[in-house]
């Protein structure tokens, strides 16, 4: 039964993260803003955020096969469905590149990188932004916005806070944490060949910035270990470094 547990943890808490985002998002596109204070509407935008990037993660982890194990075919479906969920991403392409980023991080080749451009934050994100969103994307996503504002009638508040804004938001948060904090490059230079660093957030923390992604070094040297299980490998990596 432990064993059957440990193999079904990934499958449960990827369900639990998409479960929490739907019904999440349909609550709030139903929710007559005019009754709350006004205060109140941003944050509803940042518990989407949160879950949209949760939803990112999942995918994430799905194309590292650690959502179900035994059957990685599962992982890639899962994956799709998740990313055309998100902001209609195609997959196998984020899959691609993704593992392209594993086999040269912070180099030329790193699609996540900055390619030798500009190293700040915006230019660097609108770059990173360029290698993933598509004009089809855009496309897809503005007729989706209008089929739920003029079929579904959801109000156009609730989709820009609740919908669209969360979507966007979400993929500064993922770049701030997951890439340009991970990734560039310290003074002296990179000091490892994943050129990538972890940061100190308690654990608290590491979940509420992005699940525990910003622990990256431990990402990169385990690519097949889940994000709730980086903290473990962090502690480890730091008890290990203690102990010399």
């Amino acid at each position: 039964m432990r064993n059957r547990w440990h193999q079904l943890r990934g499958l449960v808490i990827a369900a639990l993260v998409i479960v929490t985002w739907l019904g999440s998002l349909v609550g709030l596109l139903s929710l007559p803003l005019a009754s709350l204070p006004v205060w109140l509407w941003p944050l509803g935008t940042l518990w989407m955020t949160f879950l949209y990037t949760g939803l990112f993660i999942t995918a994430h982890d799905a194309i590292h096969g650690t959502l179900w194990r035994r059957h990685r075919r599962f992982n890639t479906w899962i994956g799709r469905i998740v990313m055309a969920v998100y902001a209609l991403l195609p997959y196998d392409r984020l899959r691609d590149k993704h593992f392209q980023h594993h086999k040269t991080p912070g180099r030329m080749q790193d699609p996540d990188y900055h390619g030798g451009g500009d190293s700040r934050f915006v230019p660097w994100y609108l770059h990173f932004m360029r290698n993933y969103v598509t004009v089809g994307q855009l496309v897809g996503m503005a007729a989706a916005f209008n089929g739920l504002l003029y079929w579904v009638r959801v109000p156009p508040a609730n989709l820009v806070l609740f919908w669209a804004a969360p979507a966007l938001l979400s993929t500064v948060q993922l770049f701030a944490f997951g890439t340009y904090l991970p990734h560039r490059e310290p003074e002296g230079g990179y000091t490892n060949r994943h050129h990538a660093c972890s940061n100190d957030y308690p654990v608290w923390l590491s979940f509420l910035t992005c699940y525990h992604f910003g622990y990256h070094l431990e990402h990169h040297q385990y690519p097949n270990v889940p994000w709730w299980q980086l903290p473990r490998k962090r502690q480890q990596a730091q008890q290990e470094a203690a102990s010399l």
